[in-house]
């Protein structure tokens, strides 16, 4: 295919597992077997210097790869009314973030292949940076939209390629690193809910500053990848045990057919619908509790709950799922999760308000669980990048009318029973397609089957 990855990838050669936890974790991905960070005397060299570099690389970007939208919101109500907006035009708003990320995750393999997947997560990286700290001052919706999509642009080309970047720097650590980074997306979703609302009264209530402050936390962001495009080309001519590996890309998977596969398609389809109803909750769930009685302080610290439950579970369930043969029981323990929760919504919004949001927050670590199965579900790092493109590109492009859907019944309803009812409605064929894709075959395996 021709937006097959060409590149030449540094692969890491990593130390036996450690025992679970963060500080074994650390030493494990810091440490080769003949040279201690530690030991007196002895000079790190640049493969552990390029892991401590990569893993700090890769959770200060999952950091920033939701802010730019529960921050917003957070702040929907003061958004909408500052910027005079429908509820169909604030439909659209929420609905803008996976049309961007269907649009340039198509994008994101080609860009990869020909300038390396460090250099495009950092180009990443200021594009967030750069369309956080415009679109509050851009005056008016159209150029706040445009705004929204350049950050959006640099957020959706870095989801499709994290899994890449795991599956051929960490190998053997797939479980452990996608949930390092699931963790870390899910703890910077959870404080820009938690922290938006407050900290725009403490800078003095206008919402414009408190969207755009987020820019400072992309700023950050992009020293760290600064320093991997620089290392794209070097490295030793030979490997040693002290210092990375350079290998060459994995072959081109040229013979899959991704269309054609079952597994690509239950992916897409789960990853899309996972991702309608994390849209809604992100964009629509301050909302729902707000028009339930609550304030816009307590609302926002709802949401900051519903996200703040992947930063544990976004660790675990990966590693879980990684040891597990057959996803299909996480699927749909998951998805059970989600329908109590909306059901709770739906008949005592109020009463029962931080349950709900505990039992959504564990329904939505879908997110986690498909990235753990795209990079399970092909057996080369060139099928990773064909199967995140189109799993993670058709799915957004699935999960696009789903916040808008809510928008319009918002509109005209006036209440939120039937975008709650919808929302529980799409949980059924996300069950459904979490099963297929969770099933032990790879895409490889099915191309043989055909032929």
């Amino acid at each position: 295919m021709s937006d097959e990855p060409q590149t030449q990838i540094q692969q890491i050669r990593l130390s036996p597992p450690a025992p679970s936890g963060a500080p074994a974790l650390t030493r494990s991905l810091s440490r080769t077997p003949s040279a201690s960070a530690d030991s007196p005397g002895t000079r790190l060299g640049p493969g552990v210097w390029l892991t401590r570099l990569l893993v700090v690389g890769l959770v200060l970007a999952a950091l920033n790869l939701r802010p730019a939208i529960t921050s917003l919101g957070a702040l929907l109500e003061e958004v909408r009314d500052g910027l005079h907006m429908s509820g169909s035009v604030a439909g659209v708003l929420t609905s803008v973030p996976p049309f961007c990320f269907a649009l340039f995750g198509f994008a994101a393999p080609r860009l990869a292949r020909r300038f390396g997947p460090g250099a495009v997560v950092c180009a990443g990286m200021v594009a967030i940076m750069a369309g956080l700290l415009i679109r509050p001052f851009a005056g008016g919706t159209v150029g706040f939209l445009a705004a929204s999509a350049v950050a959006l642009m640099g957020i959706a080309v870095s989801n499709v390629l994290m899994p890449v970047i795991v599956k051929r720097y960490f190998p053997d650590r797939v479980g452990t690193m996608t949930g390092l980074y699931s963790m870390a997306l899910a703890l910077g979703t959870a404080a820009a809910a938690a922290v938006t609302v407050p900290m725009t009264e403490a800078l003095g209530g206008s919402w414009r500053t408190g969207l755009g402050v987020w820019a400072v936390l992309a700023a950050l962001a992009v020293v760290p990848w600064l320093g991997l495009v620089r290392d794209r080309s070097a490295g030793p001519s030979s490997p040693s045990p002290s210092h990375a590996a350079p290998v060459s890309a994995p072959a081109p998977a040229s013979g899959l057919r991704l269309g054609r596969s079952r597994t690509a398609w239950g992916l897409a389809c789960f990853f899309g619908l996972q991702a309608t109803g994390a849209y809604i909750t992100m964009g629509w769930m301050p909302q729902i509790f707000r028009d339930a009685g609550l304030s816009a302080g307590t609302a926002g610290l709802l949401l900051a709950v519903t996200m703040v439950m992947g930063v544990p579970l976004a660790f675990v369930i990966p590693r879980t799922a990684a040891r597990m043969k057959n996803q299909g029981p996480i699927v749909i323990a998951l998805g059970l999760c989600g329908l109590s929760a909306y059901a709770g919504l739906y008949f005592a919004p109020a009463e029962g308000a931080w349950l709900w949001a505990v039992l959504l927050g564990i329904s939505n670590c879908s997110f986690p669980l498909a990235l753990t199965m795209i990079g399970m579900r092909s057996r080369t790092g060139a099928g990773v990048v064909r199967l995140s493109a189109f799993a993670q590109s058709t799915g957004y492009l699935i999960s696009i009318p789903g916040p808008l859907l809510v928008g319009v019944l918002y509109q005209h309803t006036g209440g939120p029973e039937l975008p709650i009812a919808l929302m529980a409605t799409f949980l059924l064929p996300q069950m459904l397609a979490g099963v297929v894709a969770g099933r032990d075959r790879t895409i490889e395996d099915e191309a043989r089957m055909r032929d």
